[in-house]
Order: structure tokens, then sequence, then C-alpha cells
């Protein structure tokens, strides 16, 4: 989609009263109570989480279930929530490989094994929701990938049919079709994708939080992580105010990379951008239809996702991938232009929509890496366990990544920790100013090939190398 040469006053219109906060966790009514800092010294447990998100809270969920005596403590330097994984869309997704194209391309000779390992870690998902009474809206609509141009339906062909022959019960949508689900003047075709679910991300991580709690985990919020040490046949783990003692750790901190440096190698942190309307009035919701509460997206590198919640609001986020030199994160770059293009874009999608006002206007940073999926591995001797580097994909194969990285920690040879995926790390990002060139580099060609269907030089050497970039 073209940028728009001036902001018009209908965007301006639409985002006058948009508050900059996550609307996720910006409902006081829901906040639990702040659990206490981590302070003195002494303290030991058997297993030490650190990072509070998806992966940290899952691998100490499923730690107590494999050990209900398996003392488990868990540091997150903030408030739960209140980074990626109380940030995001809330799309959860059976894929442990960014997609079955990712997958594919990557994994051939493993893709069968990945699919049946992402559904089953689905699958738990869903049942631990239910065994421990989280309150966190799933519920599974399946997904919608449009087609915006002429040469994006071509994509979307090529997507169905790939999924069709791995088995999934896809279907192909034409123009009219994709338009009697969701009406947009912009849809040329579409798949829907049936295994792909919604959740409201932030009562899901406060919900595994309370689960964890409920099994015996501590969890300390406002407690910084700073220095890992070797300490006999454990680990130190130094904080802010104080330390404990481990015999082993899982590292989950996403695009935050605390004491392991390795992992700014493999890991590049990206803002990512949203939008959550007002709730739509019943004349809005029958000019757009969307009966089926889909989650939509559509098939451009550059590419939205947009849902309906259950309160009838729509969240709109993504097209924009912002990297900030050198690898920087910072809460006053969540405030962007990329904002004033996501409603532009939204009103260019949804004409029946002109006059709708966004409340909350946010953003993330997504831990990416050069081929999209997750890295892992072992520090201090294999004390140190970590995964790291969902790319936006996180919700529900976080579960997974925790899974690996606690097979990892306990020296366990298992189905998960022999996988390629598992095994062999991602291509490392250049040093800078190398990285922040090949970016721009990068994105430059994503939108050239966006605009033309054509994929440049560039691009195809970075496929033949195994390295990409994602919106």
């Amino acid at each position: 989609m073209n940028v728009m040469p001036a902001l018009a006053s209908a965007v301006r219109a639409s985002l006058a009263d948009a508050v900059p906060d996550v609307f996720w966790t910006d409902r006081p009514e829901l906040l639990p109570p702040a659990r206490p800092a981590l302070t003195g010294h002494g303290h030991r447990a058997d297993l030490v989480v650190v990072g509070g998100g998806f992966t940290g809270l899952w691998a100490a969920v499923q730690a107590k279930e494999r050990d209900p005596a398996r003392e488990v403590l868990l540091l997150e330097r903030g408030r739960l929530a209140v980074a990626a994984s109380g940030r995001n869309g809330g799309f959860v997704s059976p894929s442990l490989t960014h997609g079955l194209a990712q997958g594919v391309a990557c994994w051939p000779e493993e893709v069968a094994t990945l699919e049946r390992l992402g559904a089953e870690n689905m699958a738990g998902l869903a049942q631990a929701v239910e065994r421990y009474g989280i309150d966190c809206d799933l519920h599974v609509p399946g997904e919608l990938t449009l087609a915006l141009d002429e040469h994006q339906v071509c994509a979307v062909r090529e997507a169905y049919s790939l999924h069709r022959d791995h088995g999934v019960e896809a279907r192909l949508l034409s123009a009219q079709e994709a338009r009697a689900r969701v009406d947009s003047p912009r849809y040329l075709a579409g798949m829907l994708d049936p295994t792909v679910g919604l959740v409201d991300p932030a009562r899901l991580v406060w919900g595994l939080a309370e689960a964890a709690e409920r099994l015996g985990v501590r969890v300390h919020e406002d407690t910084a992580v700073t220095a890992f040490d070797e300490d006999g046949d454990g680990v130190r783990v130094a904080t802010e105010w104080g330390s404990v003692r481990g015999r082993r750790v899982v590292v989950g901190t996403g695009a935050f990379r605390g004491p392991l440096r390795r992992l700014g190698w493999y890991t590049l942190p990206v803002y990512d951008h949203v939008l959550m309307s007002e709730p739509l009035t019943a004349a809005q919701l029958a000019a757009v239809g969307w009966e089926g509460r889909e989650g939509l997206t559509d098939a451009g590198n550059q590419f939205h996702y947009y849902r309906r919640t259950l309160d009838d609001r729509v969240l709109f986020g993504g097209y924009d991938a912002n990297y900030h030199f050198p690898g920087r994160i910072d809460p006053r770059l969540e405030q962007s232009s990329s904002h004033e293009l996501l409603a532009a874009h939204f009103q260019a999608i949804f004409p029946q929509l002109e006059g709708v006002r966004f409340t909350h206007r946010w953003a993330g940073v997504i831990d990416t890496t050069s081929r999209f999926t997750p890295v892992f591995g072992t520090a201090l001797g294999g004390r140190v366990a970590y995964a790291v580097g969902y790319t936006g994909l996180g919700v529900a194969s976080t579960r997974f990544g925790a899974r690996v990285a606690l097979d990892l920690a306990d020296g366990q040879d298992s189905e998960a920790t022999r996988l390629a995926m598992v095994r062999r790390k991602p291509l490392p990002f250049p040093p800078e100013p190398l990285r922040s060139l090949g970016v721009r580099a990068t994105r430059a060609s994503l939108a050239a090939e966006d605009r033309t269907g054509r994929r440049n030089l560039w691009l195809r050497a970075m496929d033949a190398v195994g390295i990409g970039f994602d919106s």
C-alpha cells in the first residue's frame, strides 16, 4: 500500500483521542497486585527462570508439572505483561516455524515432525488454559490471509496448495467469497487456515502467573538480573537487590539480552506498532461483516494483522518493522508516525468504517532472528539454557520453546532437542554499522517486491544464505 503524501484530516481525527498505552494492560480492574522484588542473598532454588513473559511462565509451569517437588523461582525485570507477551495481537498459531512455508524452506526433512509437534503444543496450551481456569478469551476462529494486490493472489494460491499438501484443511476463497466473510474493496482472494486462534495476551500472562504460583512457583517482579556466575554445580544469579543460587537456569528474555551477551548476535530488536479501535456499532459491524471473527492478515512482505475482539473492537497492527541503531530499545521509540500510517491503511481497507476512532496506540519490541525461528542453546557448562527469537509468532510456540529449554537445562535427550531447528543456530547478524545498512537495504527491497511482485538480487542472495527480515 502506498504511503499517503500528507496526513489526511480523517486520519488525524481517528487518532485524536488515542492514548499512548497498551489496551490489554490499560484496564486497572484486571491488573493483578504487584509481586515483591527479590531482595537479599542466600536464596536458593532448583530452577531459576529469568523472564516473566510467555517463555518464562510456561517454563515455570511445565517444570512444576514435571516435578511438583522442584523448587522454582521466576524473576521478571518489570511488571508481568508489560513487554512483548502483553503487547502483541493475540494471534495463537500452532506453527513452530513462523509459518509452514518457512518450515518447508528451512527443514524440509523435519517439517512433518515440526507440524505434528506444533499441533500437539497448541492442544497442550488449550488444555492448560482449561485445566488452570485461565480466563483469557481463547477461541479458534481461524485466520484469513488476503491478497490486496494482483501479484499477491498467486502468493495466496501457493500458500493454499502448500497447506493442503501438508494436511491442513485450508480453504481457498475468491474475492467474492473473501468479501462475504469480511467486506473490503481491497480483497482479491483469500485463504482460510482454520487452525489459528486468538487470545487476550495480557490475561493469558496473568493467568499463567497465577497458575504457576498455585503450583508453588515463587514469582518476583521488578527484579533485573545483572550477572550469571558458576557456583559449584549450580549458578549464582545476581540481581539489582540481591542474588539467588539455582541448580539450573532457564532464560526467556525476548529482545532484552540481559547477562547473556551472545544473544545479541542472534536476535534483532524490531519495533512493531499497533492500534486498537473503539467498539464498533451495530451499523458498522453490519457494514463490514466479519461474523466469524477470524484473524486477518495480508500476503505482502510488509503485512498487517488485525482482529475483532470479543467486545467488537478492531486491533490493527504490523506493516512497519522499525530497527533503531544500534539495536536501541527505549520507551520513547514506541510512539511514531507508524501509527498514522496504520490509521491511513485501516481507512483504505475499510472505507465503510469512516469515522471510527482509535482509543489506544502502542508498540512492542519483537526479538527477530535471521531465519524467523527461535534460537536455543546453553551456557555455563549446560547449567543455563535459553530460548529466544520468536519473531512475533510466540504466543503458542513459546510453550514449546520453554519445553526445549527445560530439556536442555536438564540434559535430556528428547525428540525436541534432537530437532535440527534446536541443534543448529540461525546465522548471526553482522556487527554495526553493517547490521543497520543490511536492515535498511532489506526493508527497501521488501517494499519494492510488495509494489512490483518481483524479488530483487539482494533478496535472492539473502534467500540463498538463509537470512530474512520480517515486518
